[in-house]
C-alpha cells in the first residue's frame, strides 16, 4: 500500500475510532458497497474513501456508498441525506426554495398524481441572481420493474410509484446543486441504478425448459395455423397468453413450422409449372374450390377464432 493510501486509510481509521486499518477496510467493503458477486478491491475501496473525504461524507451512515462497475472502478452514490449535508455545508449556500408546476400528471403507469415539473431555486452568497433548475416528470419517471418468474410476468413497484412527488423534488434539488456548487463525480441512487443497468448483460439460459402447458398448446397451434394459413394469428395468440421462456419457445417453433409449410407449398407450386402432358388441364382451366369452401392458401380469421376458443 502506498504512502498516500496509508495516510487516507489512517485518516478514516482515526476519524471513526478504528485501531486497526484492516478492520476499517473489511468493514467498509462489507457495508459501503452494493455487491452481488465478486470481491471489492483495495483500489475500489480507496476510490470510495477519496470521494467521501472530498465531500466530507460518512460511509457508515450511508451518506455515501458505491457500486463496483465493469471497468473495476466504482459508481459513487450519495444518499439524499448526503446531498443535504454537502449542500447545507457549502460556505456560499444562502437558502433554497421549490416552485411546483400548476399542471399535474395523473396518467403515468403506477405513479401518484404529481406536478408536471418541479423547479429548485438555490441562492448563493455574492451572486446577483439565483440558480434555477427545473426537472420534468416525464423525463425522469421510472415505471414499475417488469420481470418474469416461473414463466409468468410480474411487476415490482419502487420509490417512483410510492413517492412520486418526493423523487421529482429530489431530482430538482440534486441537479440544481450541481449547477450552483459544481458537485461532480457523485450520483444519486436513481442515476446509479440506470448506470449499472446500462452495463448489464441479459443472459438467456438455454437449459431452461418451457412449461408443460406451452408444450401442450404448441401442437394445436401449429395444426390450426397450417390448416388455415393463420400463422400470424397463432403468433399473436402466443403473445397474448404467454411470456418469457414459454413465449420464446412457442414463437420459435411456430416460425419453424411456418417455414416448413411454406417450403412444401413452394415445391407443390414448382411441380404445377412443369410442361403439360397429354390429358393435363390447361392453365386457364384452374379448378375452383366448391362453393362455401375455404382457400387453404388464405388466412381465415374465423377458423382461428374457433381455435382460440378451443385452446382457452
Amino acid at each position: 500500500m502506498t504512502v498516500s493510501k496509508q495516510s487516507l486509510f489512517k485518516k478514516f481509521a482515526d476519524k471513526f475510532n478504528f485501531t486497526d486499518e484492516k478492520k476499517l477496510t473489511d468493514t467498509l467493503k462489507a457495508t459501503a458497497f452494493k455487491v452481488k458477486d465478486g470481491e471489492v478491491t483495495d483500489e475500489q475501496m480507496t476510490a470510495l474513501l477519496i470521494v467521501a473525504d472530498q465531500y466530507g461524507l460518512n460511509p457508515f451512515t450511508k451518506e455515501i456508498f458505491a457500486y463496483p462497475d465493469k471497468q473495476n472502478g466504482i459508481v459513487p452514490v450519495v444518499s439524499v441525506d448526503g446531498w443535504s449535508r454537502i449542500i447545507n455545508q457549502h460556505p456560499d449556500m444562502d437558502g433554497l426554495e421549490f416552485v411546483y408546476d400548476s399542471t399535474w400528471i395523473t396518467d403515468l403507469p403506477g405513479a401518484k398524481p404529481c406536478p408536471a415539473s418541479i423547479e429548485c431555486v438555490i441562492y448563493r452568497k455574492g451572486r446577483t441572481h439565483p440558480v434555477r433548475i427545473k426537472e420534468f416528470l416525464d423525463e425522469v419517471y421510472r415505471p414499475p420493474f417488469q420481470a418474469t418468474k416461473n414463466n409468468q410476468p410480474y411487476s415490482i413497484s419502487g420509490p417512483w410509484q410510492s413517492h412520486t412527488k418526493r423523487l421529482l423534488r429530489h431530482k430538482a434539488l440534486i441537479q440544481c446543486s450541481r449547477i450552483a456548487f459544481g458537485f461532480t463525480g457523485i450520483y444519486d441512487q436513481d442515476e446509479a441504478d440506470r448506470i449499472i443497468e446500462g452495463q448489464a448483460e441479459v443472459i438467456i439460459n438455454p437449459a431452461s425448459d418451457p412449461s408443460d402447458n406451452a408444450k401442450r398448446i404448441l401442437p394445436k397451434l401449429i395444426k390450426r395455423a397450417s390448416e388455415n394459413a393463420s400463422w400470424q394469428a397463432a403468433i399473436d395468440y402466443a403473445g397474448e397468453n404467454f411470456a418469457g421462456i414459454d413465449l420464446n419457445f412457442i414463437t420459435q417453433e411456430l416460425n419453424k413450422a411456418k417455414a416448413a409449410a411454406e417450403a412444401v407449398l413452394l415445391d407443390a407450386q414448382n411441380e404445377t409449372q412443369l410442361p403439360l402432358e397429354q390429358g393435363d388441364a390447361a392453365p386457364h382451366e384452374k379448378t375452383m374450390p366448391p362453393s362455401g369452401a375455404t382457400d387453404p392458401k388464405k388466412p381465415n380469421s374465423q377458423h382461428f377464432t374457433k381455435a382460440r376458443e378451443a385452446l382457452s
